[in-house]
């Protein structure tokens, strides 16, 4: 069996020291920078880690957020929601998580000497819009304008959720490949995010499902992502499913963006596991380009008590358990089988903490 990579993408909000929830109407891009300014910085990283234009991105720790620039293109300021925390490639699981338990640790060791403590949630639970203010400006429109379907019409959603991006690549793996897998991903995406369900609260209110963020974000956004090397094999889509690459490290790379964040790490083993196992998969039939909206939101509302839902996560689990039999990975599925069998996910536990609080 070939063995694959792994990179995780995890994005951290924050209460502040005054107790309430940091973010764009009362946090500046310096009150979180210099945090990250005191974490430190591995040269090595940058065969792994993409850097970007603006210069943020130096680090596994950077400002996630809304970026501004003056009518004349120079980067003004990005307006914060969090500090994401990247991991460099790895050849297990475990490494990928490890890295990542660690760099957390450290992020809120320092967060924690300016009053920031880690918030558990996946949705922003007070503002429910980001508008840009000022209004964008016309180097910023025409910029709008030339970036992707998603990045055009829904920047702003992503301003208000918070969650991971679980990566992997196969090496080997052919452009084709990668987009079929990619769209397998895709269309079993409503069946599988319930395992990470974390966000049932809306706008200071108990939402009446599992996941707002959900509701809102995957459909009008991608749930998967991939980037073939191979040109041929980019495909136009509304969300995006196939890029580009623009780091070497990105080429071959599958990026399942729909997942809830979690606060115990752990669980991204389980999720990583069933990713993997339903990329060596060759029984499931389903293929989407683009994720289904609607039962994204059912999936919301609903979870495992939706027999839509409960009937085609059990077949996802089950080809993935079957294609990972001799698998080392295997038995990191057990969680997913007990959280299926209890028709329970994260947001029950939430749920459960906020009415007993």
């Amino acid at each position: 069996m070939n063995p694959f990579r792994f990179g995780i993408e995890h994005e951290v909000a924050f209460y502040r020291a005054d107790g309430r929830f940091a973010d764009f109407t009362n946090t500046r891009f310096e009150d979180f920078q210099q945090i990250v300014d005191r974490l430190p910085e591995y040269a090595a990283d940058t065969e792994h880690l993409r850097q970007g234009d603006a210069g943020i991105r130096r680090k596994r720790w950077y400002i996630e957020g809304y970026e501004r620039f003056s009518a004349d293109g120079a980067l003004l300021t990005c307006v914060p929601k969090g500090i994401e925390i990247r991991t460099t490639i790895h050849n297990s699981i475990q490494g990928a998580l490890g890295e990542l338990q660690e760099s957390y640790r450290l992020l809120l060791e320092t967060a924690a000497d300016y009053g920031y403590r880690p918030a558990p949630v996946s949705f922003n639970p007070q503002q429910t819009r980001f508008t840009p203010d000022p209004p964008l400006n016309a180097f910023e429109l025409a910029q709008q304008r030339s970036e992707s379907p998603e990045e055009r019409d829904t920047a702003h959603i992503p301003m208000l959720t918070y969650g991971p991006d679980l990566s992997l690549s196969r090496p080997g793996m052919n452009s084709a490949d990668m987009v079929d897998a990619a769209s397998k991903l895709t269309y079993y995406s409503p069946f599988i995010t319930p395992f990470s369900f974390s966000s049932p609260f809306y706008a200071g209110e108990i939402w009446p499902g599992l996941s707002i963020r959900t509701w809102k974000r995957t459909g009008p956004r991608p749930a998967v992502l991939t980037f073939p090397p191979d040109s041929a094999y980019l495909l136009h889509s509304n969300p995006t499913l196939t890029k580009a690459p623009r780091h070497p490290a990105e080429a071959g790379r599958i990026e399942f963006k729909a997942f809830d964040s979690s606060t115990d790490l752990t669980l991204y083993a389980a999720l990583f596991a069933l990713l993997k196992g339903l990329v060596l998969d060759e029984s499931l039939p389903g293929r989407a380009i683009t994720p289904d909206t609607h039962l994204h939101q059912i999936a919301a509302l609903q979870g495992f008590d939706n027999p839509l839902v409960f009937r085609f996560a059990w077949q996802a689990l089950y080809a993935a358990d079957k294609a990972l039999a001799d698998d080392p990975d295997h038995e990191r599925l057990e969680p997913l089988f007990d959280m299926l069998q209890r028709k329970r996910t994260p947001a029950h536990e939430l749920l459960e903490m906020k009415v007993s609080a």
